[in-house]
């Protein structure tokens, strides 16, 4: 089978679980600070594009779940990263459901497709009930990244 280089990255590291956060300022900034820690992107830059995005809409797309996104320089290919909020955030979803569950996604300035296959991808992931109340349960980051990652490999395939 070979490598999708286009599929979206999603590593290990990726994950905070547990995160206690009093507003989505607050959130975008813990993201962006593991985004930069995790895929080597600038911080500051990966908070204002997920600060900009949001100002347009809500990415808060239901049930809890909230996918925060947007394009940057400095990455070849949609990087993602998974956030288990200990408390749900207001997050003037558009079921007006606080949110618990996030995934932040980066894309390249110039990957169109590939951002709008990477947040379908996210979409359809998050649309799974049963995948959704397993990821809840979880509460070890391995745990999280096995459910996840093998749904994204199966995915991808």
């Amino acid at each position: 089978m070979h490598q999708n280089n286009h599929a979206m990255k999603f590593d290990s590291e990726a994950i905070v679980s547990g995160l206690r956060v009093a507003d989505k300022k607050q959130l975008f900034e813990i993201i962006s600070e593991q985004l930069a820690h995790v895929y080597g992107v600038d911080s500051q830059l990966c908070h204002a594009v997920l600060m900009d995005r949001e100002a347009i809409g809500s990415t808060g797309f239901g049930r809890g779940i909230a996918i925060p996104h947007g394009r940057i320089d400095g990455i070849s290919r949609p990087v993602g990263l998974f956030v288990q909020l200990d408390q749900p955030l207001d997050y003037s979803a558009v079921d007006a459901e606080p949110v618990d569950l996030v995934w932040a996604l980066l894309s390249p300035q110039q990957g169109g497709a590939d951002h709008l296959r990477a947040l379908a991808h996210i979409s359809r992931l998050m649309r799974d009930d049963a995948l959704v109340s397993r990821v809840r349960g979880a509460r070890e980051l391995d745990a999280i990244h096995a459910l996840l990652g093998e749904q994204l490999r199966r995915d991808a395939a």
